[in-house]
Order: C-alpha cells, then sequence, then structure tokens
C-alpha cells in the first residue's frame, strides 16, 4: 500500500470509529469479541440488492427462529421461503437453505475466502464480506456503495460495468492489513450515508481531501452507469379459486422467476412472454381489475380472476383457509393480488 492509500484507509477507520452505524448483525468498531459468521453471512445474503431498513425485520426474525446456522439447516426449504417472502430476489432464500446444510455438514463456515466461494449462494461480494467481516482475513469487499465511493476517489471515468476492474484495483489499493472488516463496514457506511447517489453530503466526507471527483467539482456524476435498457412489458393473469372460506394455492417450480414459492395458480408468464390467459378449470370466472408489479428483468400487469367451486381443481395444491393468508408466505406479487380480491371480495 503506498502512502496516500495508507492515509485514505487511516483516516476512514478513524471516520468510522465515531461514526459507524448500529445494526443489529453488526459489531462495534474495534470490537475484540469475534464476529459470528452466520450472522455476517445471513445479514450480507439478505443485504444483495435489498436496503438496509427492509432487512432489519427479516434478520431479526430469521435469528430469532433459526439462532444458529445448524438451526437453519434443519428447516424445510419451505419453511425458509415462507419466512423470505416479500424480501425478492428469491433464488437467494432457496441458496440461503443449500449453504446452511454444506455447512451445517463441514462443522463451521471456512475462514479463507476462496472456500466461501465454493459455497451455494456465495459470490466474490459476500465471500469477501464473510472473510473479511467474521473472519478478519484480508479481503477487498466491493458492493454498489464501494464502487461509488472508489470512482469517485479515483475520478473513474470509464462506464460500469466495464469499470468494474478498474475500481477493484483501486479498492485493493487502499484495503489496509489490518481491520479489514471494520474498513469494509465503513466503505458501505460512507456510501450509504455521506457519498450517497443523489448529491453527495461532501462537506462532512473524511475523505473529500483525497476525492479527485470533487477537486474536478461534480462527484456526483460518477459512476458513469450505461444506458439502462427498456425493461419489457409482460401481461399474465392470476387465479383466486375460492371454497368454503378457504384458496387455492400451488408451489411454484424451483426453475424460473419465484421459484419454490406458494403462489395464486396464473396462466404461464415469464419475463420472456406473456401469459396465455387461459384459467386451470372452467366457469363463470369474475373480473377483479388488475395490479402491476416490477422485476429486475420485466414489468408485469397481471390481472386477477376470481371463481367459486365445490371441488379442488386438478394438480397439485393445497386449499390454504382466506383469515390466515398472511401465513402461507405469499411473494409480494401475488400478496398484491390477493389483496385486490378482498377489498372487493363478498
Amino acid at each position: 500500500m503506498d502512502d496516500s492509500a495508507g492515509v485514505i484507509s487511516h483516516t476512514l477507520l478513524a471516520w468510522y470509529d465515531g461514526h459507524a452505524r448500529q445494526l443489529p448483525w453488526r459489531l462495534p468498531p474495534g470490537s475484540r469479541a469475534a464476529a459470528d459468521p452466520y450472522r455476517v453471512w445471513l445479514s450480507e445474503v439478505m443485504l444483495q440488492q435489498t436496503t438496509t431498513a427492509a432487512v432489519a425485520p427479516y434478520f431479526a426474525r430469521f435469528v430469532e427462529r433459526w439462532p444458529t446456522v445448524q438451526a437453519l439447516a434443519a428447516a424445510s426449504e419451505e419453511e425458509v421461503m415462507a419466512a423470505w417472502a416479500g424480501l425478492g430476489y428469491y433464488s437467494r432464500a432457496r441458496n440461503l437453505v443449500k449453504c446452511a446444510r454444506e455447512v451445517a455438514q463441514l462443522g463451521g463456515f471456512p475462514d479463507q475466502e476462496e472456500d466461501l466461494r465454493k459455497l451455494p449462494g456465495l459470490g466474490a461480494y459476500t465471500a469477501a464480506a464473510v472473510a473479511a467481516i467474521a473472519f478478519g482475513r484480508r479481503a477487498v469487499v466491493v458492493d454498489a456503495n464501494v464502487e461509488r465511493v472508489v470512482s469517485r476517489l479515483f475520478a473513474i471515468e470509464e462506464p460500469l460495468p466495464a469499470a468494474r476492474k478498474q475500481i477493484r484495483a483501486a479498492a485493493e489499493r487502499i484495503t489496509p492489513q489490518q481491520r479489514t472488516g471494520d474498513f469494509a463496514q465503513a466503505m458501505m457506511d460512507l456510501g450509504a450515508t455521506i457519498c450517497t447517489a443523489r448529491e453527495p453530503r461532501c462537506l462532512l466526507c473524511p475523505l473529500q481531501a483525497d476525492c479527485m471527483a470533487r477537486a474536478q467539482g461534480d462527484p456526483a456524476r460518477l459512476p458513469v452507469k450505461a444506458p439502462k435498457k427498456a425493461k419489457p412489458q409482460r401481461q399474465g393473469t392470476a387465479f383466486w379459486i375460492e371454497r368454503a372460506g378457504e384458496v387455492w394455492l400451488v408451489t411454484r417450480s424451483d426453475k424460473g422467476m419465484l421459484g419454490g414459492m406458494r403462489a395464486l395458480p396464473d396462466d404461464g408468464w415469464s419475463a420472456r412472454a406473456d401469459g396465455s390467459g387461459d384459467p386451470p378449470v372452467a366457469g363463470q370466472w369474475q373480473d377483479y381489475g388488475a395490479i402491476s408489479h416490477v422485476f429486475t428483468h420485466a414489468a408485469l400487469t397481471l390481472s386477477v380472476r376470481r371463481l367459486d367451486v365445490a371441488d379442488a381443481p386438478g394438480g397439485h395444491g393445497e386449499w390454504w383457509p382466506i383469515s390466515a393468508l398472511d401465513e402461507a408466505g405469499l411473494p409480494t406479487l401475488f400478496t398484491k393480488a390477493a389483496r385486490l380480491v378482498l377489498a372487493q371480495r363478498n
């Protein structure tokens, strides 16, 4: 590490010692206690593409229900998926169970970054974060917040995602040998609270004197992002099938969008194609309107139709009490559809 990089890391750690966010999965700066790798890993998986505010209550419920990785490993995938409902990106929840079971078989989390990378669902960022925060290993931890801070510190003009190689090299230069977990969390906190995407609070930034983008006068323009592609607009239909105070729910295929989740039956829509519109059973269906939902790769308009029946429809599914629908763990899309029906249901 050169002298200027050493100044940056020293300055940032000193700032972190006095300004670290208090988060339920985090130890205080400079803590001599060992961080629980289970809590670090769980929080990092939950925080992928999700805000801290959204994650906090889910994290609290998870660690209360499954306080150790062994407890989570013993849970059924169905239980975990239901508890995850509403956090989105549901492949994370499926990998959570797979990873917990593998770690339980190993007798604990490996403490090396390269071994952590071999676990289900741990990419470069998560493996580095667990290695640094839980085990004190020197690892270069780069998330969206760190990308933003580093691109501004070094005025990296190349657009994302091509700039990531250059950003990682710069992050490598300023990552210290000691307190790498605190340093990683300090970079995250700086990006989340001061070096924000819009209107960065440069006057409060401990690194303002070292920031090349600030010296150039317009740090908010970095990082440069490639133009977003327009999301395809998809159409689909969900079917509310009711019998004597119960609604028919299915479990979606493990593969594909919202995989492994309980849901209302639908017409086969996907990010690549519209649904057929065909109901699962014949009858006098009532139209209940439509809801909108945005996924990573597509925007969906989902029409909702209702049918009252005397017998179960064909195929695999289960009757669920409408009075206890909140306990079914429906993903947000189908929660919206259910609310649309319940608001109009007689």
